[in-house]
């Protein structure tokens, strides 16, 4: 009896599955539709929340990991600003207090002023420090730059040690308004993020923002009450100075670490609506030109 051809009716080519073979299994099917990314795209943030994590643990490692003094540059640095500030301020300057002592209000200010301008910095720049993810896998690119501020929570906590510090050296006890810290942390952190996404969207397209970000937050120190009190300000400019969002968020962080209260809650809410503004706009700005981005950087 003679055997039947491969290529015979009876027996398929290879690589095909025979109708009758499997009767009754129905065979996965991949779909893919234009567009379904984008219609799932803040649920694919939550789903990637594992890649979140994974990013921030990966930046804080790299950041301290092969340093020669490792967290120690988190202390460094607010606490020799803080004593160029107070030379030049107070010794010179002859800034008025409020009564707080003079350290202790100008790293009150430091806190949340070194926690924006890190985030700002790190944020706009992640996008092109992971050049060789962007191009290779989807994930909603906005966890990228959201990751990278946790770098700057990291030195935050850090610093926030050495106001414990110089709160115990003054014997300066808190009250209960710094509960309210943790709020005003979270203003600061969206008051970084909306610029920091705007500045991410452009530093993709345009390099040349990778030398207008350190400039701007250079120039934001001294526009910021850093070393000196809201007060200070003459009163026909206070409300145009408020609008730069940092204004209410250093007045609310000495509110409630100095018990410091400010002339007016102005700021504070003018803080409030220009940082929901400034997210709204960034995140609009970032999804817009997010498509491109794996073109072009």
């Amino acid at each position: 009896m003679s055997t039947p051809s491969p290529h015979s009716p009876n027996h398929p080519p290879a690589g095909i599955a025979s109708p009758s073979a499997a009767p009754g299994l129905a065979k996965p099917r991949l779909l893919i539709r234009a567009g379904h990314s984008e219609q799932h795209y803040w649920q694919d943030l939550w789903r990637y929340r594992e890649l979140f994590y994974f990013l921030a643990w990966r930046d804080v490692l790299v950041r301290y990991k092969q340093t020669a003094i490792g967290v120690a540059w988190a202390v460094l640095r607010p606490l020799l600003t803080m004593l160029v500030l107070c030379f030049v301020f107070r010794s010179i300057a002859n800034i008025p207090s409020g009564g707080v002592p003079y350290p202790l209000l100008v790293f009150a200010g430091m806190l949340p002023w070194q926690f924006f301008a890190n985030a700002l910095s790190e944020s706009s720049s992640s996008l092109v420090g992971n050049a060789n993810l962007i191009s290779k896998v989807y994930f909603p690119r906005l966890i990228v730059p959201a990751s990278s501020v946790i770098v700057s929570l990291v030195d935050f906590l850090v610093s926030f040690l050495i106001l414990l510090g110089l709160m115990a050296w003054y014997r300066f006890a808190p009250s209960v308004r710094i509960l309210a810290l943790p709020g005003l942390v979270g203003l600061a952190f969206f008051a970084a993020l909306g610029p920091g996404l705007l500045m991410t969207a452009l530093n993709v397209r345009y390099r040349d923002f990778r030398y207008v970000i350190p400039f701007v937050v250079q120039f934001g120190l001294y526009l910021s009450p850093v070393g000196f009190v809201s007060s200070a300000v003459p009163e026909r400019w206070r409300l145009l100075y408020a609008l730069n969002p940092m204004v209410g968020v250093i007045d609310g962080f000495r509110w409630a670490i100095c018990g410091l209260t400010p002339e007016s809650w102005l700021p504070l809410g003018l803080a409030l609506v220009v940082s929901s503004v400034l997210l709204v706009a960034g995140i609009i700005c970032f999804r817009r030109t997010e498509r491109t981005f794996a073109d072009i950087i």
